[in-house]
């Protein structure tokens, strides 16, 4: 479909560039109100605002919050009074990043308290909380509201505790419930309010887990734990537990067992992929549905009979081809705040009263988009040069064959536990309503099929991750779905990095390369940028990237501009904490070395991935004339 056959479709640059207004929300304990995230008029600032469903023609509190900061968790602590974790939105790429502060205010926006961070003189007890100099951050409610909330810390000066207290969040009070001499862990907190399980990556970055007896903690082995481990919350008979297992590395199961292992029970399993989104009900809570964390996201009912599957199911009814996922309810059940979304639809959120059926739309995430406008996400398999089956997602241009299109390899994050999944992509949808078919690829080392699928990627950056993008290609190209002579390769972060990669590791397959704050000298990452600014980072880097100078150099695009043989497109911010800007300028600069050709695109002010909208504007319109320049109509190509 040549690209002018969509141009009276052709939606502005900017809808794709804007900010969802409002995010995150959630519903208060008896039902009638719903706080959420707010991005405010000058696109830097949010706020945390509170609605009544009965009269959402304004808020009634708006709690602005400092530029650039944010919440990343919103927590109902009782009717009138939320607890919130703050974060930072550091870039478009990366999610925003707790800063380890936790504040609390009431409904109506006053008695706004400090509850724990670095900025003691801020709240009721800064006169005596001097010692908080560390992170905070939720770790779960009681089961009924009582104005409290479970808070796991971690401090500053002694890295090598992890200690989990019970908050008053309206006296600013707080009691120790439980404490491990590991730094980093998360915490299992029971029904009785103590810590029953502590888990997560040590210093090492290896996996432990721990279980409380006694109040003495005792680390499970994986043949106790029944191999990758991840406790979840009990059952409502308070006896058994729900988890997340991982037999043998591979796909995570959803199970039920004893405390302590016993009497173990598969509720869900899949041999492909892991267990993904999972539907949790009312107090007391049990998952009563999930999905697989590949492919189509389609309801698996635990029990398809019980009453809340059959509310599902026909919410689900109401939505064809969308998915229907339930936020929270009220602590009685009788309200259910639910979302709606799909690979063409950012998403809406909706408010039913469960007595009577009575549904109110509360807002949409982006309601300038239509999915009428928007292509299909079509998720496949194919299989890489050694036999591994991987997942591919096509994005096809709406009204298009899928035949011989012009193509963009877009590689993903990460690489490590980060995944393409169905959803709603904007820079997918972008390219897709420019003509393009997008591929996207969950290539080993991927999250969504357990453990020995993600350690394949280990130590892969340039050479097996590379080869699985390549054998995608290859792949899209063999079934007729690209044009052989119009690929070309655009990614962000990791994605940046592959997109240098890819025509060194496979010359003449692609006819351009677009790199968007990326990585591109592998040994710097060691030096610079804020994965190498704890053990754990460092370590983490060791295990996933490799450490090796001269293999860190051989895959590095830096050290080999010359074997480019397409033109690239650099962007980056020059204010990128991940992947710092010097990145950037490296490989200007070997590119110019090598007498090489470059377009390039920089914004002062901007992390990692633009955030301001009118420089995504700019961003996407110089995408667009790059890629038609070289695989768009009119570029004469030879078959």
């Amino acid at each position: 479909m040549p690209l002018a056959a969509v141009a009276a479709d052709v939606v502005p640059a900017e809808d794709f560039a804007r900010h969802a207004p409002l995010t995150m929300p959630s519903l208060s304990p008896d039902g009638k109100h719903f706080a959420v995230n707010m991005n405010l008029a000058d696109g830097d600032s949010h706020a945390l605002v509170v609605y009544d469903v009965a009269d959402m023609s304004k808020p009634i509190s708006m709690l602005r919050l400092p530029k650039y900061e944010l919440a990343v968790d919103i927590s109902w602590v009782s009717n009138t009074r939320l607890v919130v974790e703050k974060g930072r939105q550091q870039g478009s790429i990366d999610k925003p990043v707790a800063t380890g502060e936790v504040i609390a205010t009431d409904i109506d926006g006053k008695h706004q308290d400090y509850l724990y961070g670095p900025e003691s003189n801020y709240g009721t007890r800064a006169g005596t909380r001097g010692t908080d100099r560390g992170w905070g951050f939720v770790a779960g409610l009681p089961e009924l509201a009582n104005g409290n909330f479970f808070m796991t810390t971690y401090s500053w000066d002694n890295q090598d505790y992890s200690t989990l207290y019970d908050v008053d969040a309206g006296r600013n009070t707080r009691h120790l419930v439980g404490q491990i001499k590991v730094g980093g862990l998360s915490f299992m907190v029971g029904p009785d309010g103590k810590a029953h399980y502590a888990f997560g990556r040590n210093d090492n970055w290896d996996y432990v887990i721990y279980h409380s007896q006694g109040g003495n903690w005792t680390q499970m082995n994986p043949s106790q734990a029944g191999g990758t481990f991840t406790p979840l919350f009990f059952t409502p008979d308070r006896q058994r537990i729900y988890a997340s297992q991982s037999v043998d590395g591979g796909p995570a199961s959803l199970i039920e067992q004893d405390e302590l292992g016993g009497n173990r029970k598969v509720l869900a399993s899949d041999s492909f992929a892991s267990i993904g989104i999972m539907e949790i009900t009312p107090h007391p809570y049990r998952p009563f549905a999930t999905t697989l964390a590949t492919g189509i996201p389609q309801p698996n009912y635990v029990d398809p009979n019980a009453p809340i599957a059959k509310l599902h199911r026909a919410l689900s009814l109401k939505f064809p081809g969308s998915y229907v996922h339930f936020v929270n309810f009220s602590e009685d059940g009788g309200k259910l705040l639910f979302s709606v979304s799909s690979d063409r639809d950012p998403g809406s959120y909706f408010l039913i009263d469960t007595r009577n059926y009575k549904v109110i739309k509360l807002f949409s995430a982006e309601p300038w988009i239509d999915p009428g406008k928007m292509a299909e996400r079509r998720p496949l398999h194919f299989k890489a040069r050694d036999g591994m089956e991987l997942e591919a997602i096509l994005t096809i241009p709406k009204g298009a064959d899928l035949a011989k299109l012009p193509m963009v390899l877009m590689p993903h994050g990460g690489p490590i536990d980060v995944q393409d999944d169905w959803f709603y992509d904007g820079d997918a949808q972008f390219l897709a309503n420019r003509g393009y078919l997008v591929l996207q690829v969950n290539y080993r080392g991927s999250s969504g099929r357990g453990v020995n699928f993600r350690d394949a990627g280990y130590r892969q950056w340039g050479t097996g991750i590379q080869q699985d993008l390549i054998d995608a290609v290859k792949w899209a190209i063999a079934e007729n779905y690209a044009d052989p002579q119009r690929v070309c390769v655009y990614g962000a972060s990791f994605g940046g990095y592959s997109a240098l990669m890819a025509p060194i590791r496979a010359p003449g397959m692609f006819k351009c390369a677009v790199g968007y704050a990326g990585i591109y000298d592998m040994g710097l990452r060691y030096k610079k940028g804020d994965t190498q600014e704890s053990k754990a980072g460092r370590n983490a880097l060791r295990i996933q990237m490799g450490d090796n100078p001269a293999e860190l150099a051989a895959n590095s695009p830096v050290n080999l501009a010359g074997k480019i043989d397409v033109p690239v497109f650099l962007i980056h911010g020059e204010d990128d904490q991940r992947a710092p800007f010097a990145h950037a300028k490296a490989m200007r600069a070997a590119l110019e070395a090598a007498h090489k050709p470059y377009e390039w695109l920089s914004k002062p002010g901007e992390g990692h991935g633009f955030y301001d909208e009118k420089n995504n504007v700019e961003l996407y319109t110089k995408l667009q004339a790059f890629l038609e320049k070289n695989i768009g109509p009119g570029v004469t190509t030879t078959h």
